[in-house]
């Protein structure tokens, strides 16, 4: 879920600018471990994504004139011209269909981006959901927003090219659009693309909105201002903006990583769609708010029309849940900038191939036994920087930093005058910069290699900053070190 500057901060925290690299490394990827329980595979069927959903309801609603009037509502773009003629060849009689999650921040969404003072729009989530040729099988595959890749000549759709470029993957669509992330991911993987489908950040909230909520379930509170997300403790239900910030939140959830992250967001839209489809089942009304809310928001190419919808939807109704997989490109670190990832290329080369021919997926390898785990506060070394701030609000703040329990180095640094706020850090400090950050909601985060080598730096400009209250209160009925989630 781009900007004309894809090197801002998203309201999220997440820094998105392009970083120069060698050659592109090899593409890669890394698939889910089968599982033959029923359950799991449910989740799995579940998770395929939020737009996949859409078009399967939109596509099974049948004769009903009224629904006619929801398709109405799609914006539909001739791609075909932009995408040109070199192009993978189909194969077979296998259907692929992009599914681009983005952040616009026009029309509905403009006032996602005023405080960050972004514009534009990134893809913040890229699945291609493959079909096989005789509908009796499906694989989803998620690309990671921050891969690096190389991303080819890409026409915008009001004229004019964009150059090629190494860079990350959401980038593609910050300069030309859907057709571009749809032309670099067939390049990347060779496999044919027949449609995509996009939905934004307003019809997001609509559609959760319309299905009033979603069950959750954080460990501890959360006050994150960035992704404008309060929670309580323990099991609860999120709509509009709770619900958008929760799947957006990065650094106030978790360890901080963007993988963990498209876990969490797969996680939930597993909820929607089994809300969509009680809906379905029980409440004709409700349904067609639901979809009527996810028409405005999708944007498709044109060739994707009602019959072509109805025609997708036969084919998925027929498919058990054991019968769908879900998967991610395998990853590994990106060497010349941690907090990026590179594909695994002999693994993606695999996984592509199978995907193009229609064969049984690549087995999975043993997946690692521990998770990066995020410092403690006394483990970060900050030093504070006054950029033109008051000096009794730096005073107040670097005493208020000791009592959370950093180790704050005790000489406060001069610096000439800065508008605003931010937490600077080395790559390799990323982790100790997102602590930071959760306690320092406002302050933008930057990566710099000349930053010092052994902390972080909070540079407090004219701008001010403020720290989250301390959250530390256990939920009632719920004993100390015990998750309430469980």
């Amino acid at each position: 879920m781009s900007d004309d500057d894809p090197g801002h901060d998203d309201l999220a925290g997440n820094r998105t600018g392009e970083a120069p690299g060698p050659e592109m490394p090899e593409p890669g990827g890394e698939t889910a471990k089968p599982d033959g329980r029923r359950t799991r595979r449910r989740k799995i069927l579940r998770r395929t994504a939020l737009g996949m959903t859409a078009v399967v309801l939109l596509g099974g609603a049948g004769a009903a004139g009224l629904y006619h009037n929801l398709v109405g509502g799609i914006e539909q773009k001739d791609v075909r011209d932009q995408l040109g003629t070199n192009r993978p060849a189909k194969l077979n009689k296998s259907l692929n269909i992009l599914l681009i999650g983005s952040d616009t921040r026009d029309g509905d969404n403009a006032r996602y981006g005023a405080a960050a003072g972004m514009s534009g729009a990134r893809s913040d989530t890229a699945i291609i959901l493959h079909l096989s040729p005789n509908r009796d099988q499906a694989v989803g595959i998620s690309f990671p927003r921050d891969s690096m890749v190389k991303i080819p000549d890409c026409k915008k759709e009001k004229g004019g090219t964009v150059p090629g470029r190494f860079g990350m993957l959401n980038s593609a669509f910050a300069f030309a659009g859907p057709t571009c992330t749809w032309k670099t991911l067939e390049s990347l993987t060779g496999i044919h693309i027949d449609h995509f489908v996009q939905i934004d950040f307003s019809g997001f909230k609509k559609m959760v909105d319309a299905l009033g909520g979603v069950q959750i379930c954080v460990d501890k509170p959360v006050h994150d201002p960035r992704a404008e997300l309060y929670l309580k403790a323990g099991k609860q239900t999120v709509k509009g903006e709770q619900a958008l910030g929760y799947v957006r939140a990065r650094y106030s959830l978790g360890t901080g990583s963007d993988l963990e992250r498209i876990e969490r967001q797969q996680k939930f839209m597993a909820s929607v769609v089994d809300k969509a489809g009680d809906s379905v089942l029980s409440d004709p009304a409700k349904t067609y708010k639901f979809l009527k809310a996810a028409a405005k928001s999708m944007t498709t190419d044109d060739e994707l029309d009602l019959s072509a919808m109805r025609k997708l939807a036969d084919g998925l109704r027929g498919m058990s849940a054991g019968q769908v997989r879900f998967v991610t490109v395998p990853t590994e670190r990106y060497k010349p900038d941690p907090n990026r990832v590179q594909w695994n290329g002999k693994r993606a080369k695999e996984l592509f191939e199978a995907i193009r021919h229609d064969n049984d997926l690549p087995a999975e390898p043993p997946a690692p036994k521990n998770r990066r785990k995020l410092p403690e506060p006394k483990q970060v070394k900050v030093t504070v920087v006054d950029a033109g701030a008051d000096d009794k609000l730096v005073e107040r703040i670097t005493a208020q930093l000791g009592r959370r329990g950093f180790d704050v180095a005790k000489k406060v640094e001069k610096a000439g005058d800065a508008s605003e706020s931010g937490i600077v850090y080395t790559a390799e400090n990323e982790a100790k910069g997102s602590v930071l950050a959760r306690v320092v909601p406002n302050a933008v985060l930057t990566s710099d290699p000349k930053a010092p080598k052994d902390g972080v730096r909070l540079v407090i400009g004219k701008n001010g900053v403020r720290l989250v209250p301390a959250l530390n209160k256990i939920p009632a009925g719920v004993k100390g070190g015990q998750n309430p989630c469980k």
